[in-house]
C-alpha cells in the first residue's frame, strides 16, 4: 500500500517506523465534528456516509456505533475490499459483502481523499465519514466519529443513550489511553515491527496491558457499553496471547457482540478469538 503526498497516489510501505524498528501511526488528517453549533457539518438525516472495511478494527468500531445508535436509516455506507494492495483500499465488488462506490463510482479509497482535498498528504484508511452536501471529508478517525455518532443525532433518532456519560469520561480517558497505545494500536506495533527486539517489546506491553484491564476493578465496575469498552479487535495476531485467555475481556467482548448480532460482521478468525 502507498500514500497521498501533495494529492498524488505514491506506491510505498503502509508502515512508519523509527530507527529502533518501531511501528509510530500517523495522525489522522480530517478532524471535524457534526453538531448544531458547527457552521459547516450539522446533524441530517441522509447527508453523510461510511466508507468502512470489515478487515479493519478501527472501522468495525464506527459500523457497532451506528446500530448502537439506531443511524442505519440516517447514515448510508459502503463495504471496501478487504485485501489492501499497492493502491490501497479498493472497491472492488467481487468480494461476499462488498458495495462498491455508491456514491462516485471510484475505484479506490484515496480517490475519495483526492474529491475532498486535491492536494492533502496522508495514508488513505478506512473509517471515513463523508458529507454528502460539500462533498468533502468530516473525519477519518474512528475514535471522534464513534463520539459523533454518540449524540449528534440524538434529535433525529430520538435514541438519547449515552455511551460516555460525564460521570465516567474521567475513568473512560484514563483506561482508553491503555486500551489506544497498548492494546489496540499495540497490535500494529507487533505485526509491523523491523526488528526482533521492537517485536518483542510490542507484544510485552500489549499482553501486560490486557492483563492490566482484565484485573482492573474499574473496567469489571463498568459493566454498561461505553465508548471506552467498544473495543477494536484485533486486526493483526499477537500469536503470543489470545482474547480467549483473559476472562473478564472475552465475557464483556461476548456480551457486547452477541445479543447485537455484531459476530456477523467480523471475520471467523477474530470471532474465534473470542469464543476460544
Amino acid at each position: 500500500m502507498g500514500q497521498l503526498i501533495d494529492g498524488l497516489w505514491v506506491k510505498g510501505s503502509v508502515s512508519n517506523n523509527d530507527k529502533s524498528g518501531s511501528f509510530k501511526r500517523s495522525e489522522s488528517v480530517f478532524r471535524n465534528n457534526i453538531s448544531l453549533d458547527e457552521k459547516i457539518y450539522i446533524p441530517e438525516t441522509g447527508r453523510y456516509h461510511l466508507y468502512v472495511s470489515y478487515a479493519c478494527p478501527w472501522a468495525q468500531r464506527t459500523l457497532i456505533f451506528r446500530k448502537l445508535k439506531q443511524l442505519e436509516q440516517h447514515i448510508t455506507v459502503d463495504y471496501v475490499d478487504p485485501d489492501m494492495l499497492d493502491m490501497g483500499w479498493s472497491f472492488n465488488k467481487n468480494f461476499p459483502g462488498t458495495t462498491g462506490d455508491s456514491l462516485h463510482k471510484k475505484k479506490y479509497i484515496h480517490e475519495i481523499y483526492q474529491l475532498s482535498d486535491k492536494h492533502v498528504s496522508t495514508k488513505a484508511t478506512v473509517p471515513i465519514l463523508w458529507d454528502k452536501k460539500t462533498n468533502t471529508i468530516v473525519s477519518n478517525e474512528s475514535s471522534e466519529i464513534i463520539r459523533i455518532f454518540n449524540k449528534a443525532f440524538n434529535q433525529i433518532t430520538n435514541n438519547h443513550v449515552d455511551y460516555y456519560p460525564d460521570i465516567l469520561k474521567n475513568e473512560i480517558d484514563e483506561i482508553n489511553d491503555i486500551v489506544y497505545n497498548d492494546i489496540n494500536n499495540g497490535v500494529y506495533k507487533t505485526g509491523f515491527s523491523k526488528t526482533q527486539l521492537s517485536y518483542e517489546n510490542a507484544a510485552n506491553k500489549n499482553r501486560i496491558s490486557l492483563s492490566l484491564l482484565n484485573a482492573s476493578q474499574t473496567f469489571v465496575i463498568m459493566t454498561g457499553i461505553t465508548i471506552m469498552l467498544i473495543l477494536s479487535v484485533f486486526g493483526i495476531k499477537n500469536n503470543t496471547i489470545t482474547v480467549g485467555g483473559f476472562v473478564v475481556i472475552n465475557a464483556y467482548m461476548l456480551q457486547l457482540y452477541q445479543p447485537l448480532n455484531f459476530l456477523g460482521t467480523i471475520y471467523r478468525e477474530i470471532r474465534q478469538s473470542l469464543i476460544d
